[in-house]
């Protein structure tokens, strides 16, 4: 299943797009593709990207300069692809705001590492913000859900789990691990607390679309 993070990758080398468009679909990522840097922008106005994966060296509007504009309008990750190894190279792209830098030829195990390792650090959860799951609309200041016009309570238990669940949208928490979030030490505790949850979270909570049971694992809350 998605956790429906979005990577918009853009780069003018066809096999490179293809290549990391496939493997970053295939590790739970939504991706779309742009070749050059107005194909790119013209994407980012109509579309909400969670990362970019942009090649410095294109025809047109090399990545540096796109980098700095895209920075200036968008909070956004960035990594930079660059067939340069050189120091002053990856230095340059960090100073204009890049997050990250890896060079051609690289293994895209460790791109997706360095996403993940972004996209963590940058998904941090504001308390004063309210967030949607599904049809489901979290006030976490308030500590409320509303769903389908009906206001429901959450306690500090609840909002302890959501806050690190919403941080980590497609991550399984052990019992073991919400135990230790919520403060509930018994595992029957946390079940009972989950399906609360699911009640005021899901449509249907005896078929849960957001907030499920990975067997043998734990549960997931996977954001739409």
């Amino acid at each position: 299943m998605e956790n429906k993070l979005h990577i918009l990758i853009v780069d003018d080398d066809d096999g490179i797009r293809n290549l990391l468009k496939e493997y970053l679909s295939q590790n739970n990522y939504i991706v779309s593709t742009a070749e050059n840097a107005d194909q790119a922008k013209k994407k980012l106005k109509i579309i909400k990207f969670d990362l970019i994966i942009l090649d410095v060296m294109m025809p047109g509007q090399n990545g540096y300069d796109l980098t700095k504009e895209i920075k200036k309008n968008i909070k956004i990750p960035i990594i930079l692809l660059t067939a340069k190894g050189e120091v002053e190279n990856r230095i340059q792209g960090l100073e204009i705001g890049a997050d990250d830098y890896i060079g051609k030829p690289f293994e895209p195990k460790e791109l997706l590492l360095r996403i993940n390792n972004i996209i963590k650090n940058n998904f941090k959860i504001d308390l004063n913000s309210s967030y949607n799951v599904g049809k489901a609309k979290i006030d976490l200041n308030k500590m409320i859900i509303s769903l389908n016009n009906d206001n429901k309570k959450i306690n500090n238990s609840e909002k302890k789990v959501l806050v690190e669940m919403l941080s980590n949208p497609g991550r399984t928490f052990s019992r073991e691990e919400i135990g230790k979030i919520s403060g509930i030490g018994q595992e029957r505790s946390i079940d009972v607390m989950i399906t609360r949850l699911r009640q005021k979270i899901e449509i249907n909570p005896k078929n849960p679309k957001f907030l499920q049971t990975i067997r043998g694992s734990g549960y997931v809350l996977w954001i739409e």
